[in-house]
């Protein structure tokens, strides 16, 4: 029966099989919805998890400088489709490592190694289009992180786009699809790409809102970064570059930030209490006369954050998505107890790191 219904498309006339592909596609999820195939990169919000591979579990001994409570993997399953990492060289081996502010802090392995575990996942969902975003703090060179790429098998996957600045109009989610360019990489920051055109610098493209908040009335819309753009934020969206929302809170300890677990519930809810992500979201999208392109969240789980992504994308019935807890972790799982979790000298070196780079992590 299947052959027969082969061989009678191969006889309709060529405007008629591309309107069977059409329809066949339009049926298909795209990142988890079918109502997102043909619609731009740049006019959807992509969920991000803040410090993706930072994962506070047995793995890291419950390290409270871990951002997630899930994988990257995952994450990925849940919806998550855009992961931020830092990258720093090892100073033991020299490698490009996966590591939190400092590799004597946070290892969790090398960057080919994240990668390799990102394009396992992609492989075995060809319809999904994945973004990364890479904090660039061992600034390597365009040529060192591409070798990572190629050394994960993961570069064939890669989109390079058609000019070297703020893209007006990107392909839509089908597209890139249809043209096997489903990974999405920036960088921040990245001076040259030569070497490597897929890797995009990422303040050349995206702009975002301030990072370092410690309380929920901290939250604001207005540009930040790049400082090209700093507060000028109708400058940034007239440029064409893309808005990232950073959503997330520290907790201020006596040496040193850490994620805050104690507001999370309220921080990443669709709706509710004072600096929620939904009601955070609905302002940015007024500001900006459009949705935010991405949004990063710790824990992505809690809220859960997915809820008001898909408010944004007006996504009501998503498939294919892995459930997850959205349960904050208690202390005694979450390592509250800070040398319990093996930070003893490290505690300093994060306090002195970030007040030293001042930079987004």
């Amino acid at each position: 029966m299947l052959v027969r219904s082969l061989q009678m498309l191969l006889l309709l006339p060529a405007a008629l099989r591309l309107a069977f592909a059409q329809n066949s596609n339009s049926s298909t999820a795209c990142n988890n919805s079918p109502d997102l195939c043909q619609r731009a990169y740049n006019n959807i919000t992509h969920l991000g998890a803040h410090d993706s591979p930072f994962v506070r579990d047995a793995s890291t001994g419950y390290s409270v400088s871990g951002n997630q409570y899930y994988n990257t993997t995952v994450q990925l399953a849940a919806g998550v489709r855009l992961l931020s990492a830092q990258v720093q060289t090892n100073s033991t081996n020299g490698q490009l490592s996966v590591c939190h502010t400092s590799c004597s802090l946070l290892n969790v392995g090398t960057l080919r190694s994240w990668l390799q575990e990102v394009n396992t996942w992609l492989v075995a969902n060809p319809n999904e289009v994945v973004t990364i975003l890479l904090v660039n703090g061992a600034s390597a060179s365009a040529t060192s992180l591409a070798a990572e790429y190629e050394a994960a098998g993961i570069t064939n996957s890669a989109y390079t786009p058609t000019r070297s600045s703020a893209i007006e109009q990107w392909p839509t989610l089908q597209q890139l699809i249809n043209n096997g360019t489903r990974l999405l990489n920036f960088v921040a920051t990245l001076t040259d790409n030569a070497g490597a055109p897929y890797l995009m610098n990422e303040f050349d493209y995206i702009f975002e809102n301030s990072y370092q908040n410690t309380a929920p009335t901290d939250f604001s819309c207005t540009a930040n970064r790049p400082d090209s753009v700093a507060n000028n934020t109708s400058g940034a969206l007239g440029a064409g570059m893309m808005p990232l929302m950073n959503h997330f809170l520290y907790a201020n300890e006596t040496l040193f930030e850490m994620p805050n677990t104690t507001y999370l519930a309220t921080t990443n809810a669709p709706s509710g209490g004072v600096g929620n992500l939904g009601d955070a979201a609905t302002q940015c999208t007024s500001e900006y006369g459009r949705v935010p392109t991405f949004v990063l969240v710790d824990f992505f789980n809690v809220g859960p954050a997915i809820s008001a992504v898909d408010r944004l994308n007006g996504v009501t019935a998503p498939v294919g998505r892995t459930g997850v807890s959205t349960a904050v972790a208690s202390a005694s799982t979450s390592g509250a107890d800070i040398m319990s979790a093996g930070w003893g000298k490290g505690v300093v070196m994060l306090c002195l790191t970030i007040w030293a780079i001042g930079g987004g992590i």
